[in-house]
């Protein structure tokens, strides 16, 4: 059974100001990192549990060739993502959203 992507207001911030960024940094980049992060948000729908929880009831997927992890919470009936989080900032801003 697939599971809907949720994402909550502060993650959805981070993964806009993440394509932003990118995209002001090259034509085209944030364009690249997107396909990445859709890659890593359509493996969790279709394997939730794929990734290692790594904080109580918290899975971390890395995002390949980027620097970010996606943090996710797994639900009955969806995926709540928690955090598009860049991996050099401090853990503990995503860790107190769960």
């Amino acid at each position: 059974m697939t599971r809907p992507i949720r994402l909550r207001r502060l993650a959805q911030s981070e993964y806009d100001e993440a394509v932003d960024w990118y995209e002001t940094r090259l034509l085209g980049l944030g364009r690249r990192f997107v396909a990445a992060l859709s890659a890593v948000l359509a493996e969790i729908t279709r394997r939730p549990d794929r990734y290692p929880e790594v904080w109580p009831g918290v899975h971390e997927a890395p995002v390949t060739g980027w620097p970010y992890c996606v943090y996710y919470q797994v639900h009955s009936d969806h995926v709540m993502i928690i955090a598009v989080f860049h991996t050099s900032r401090d853990p503990s801003v995503w860790q107190s959203r769960a």
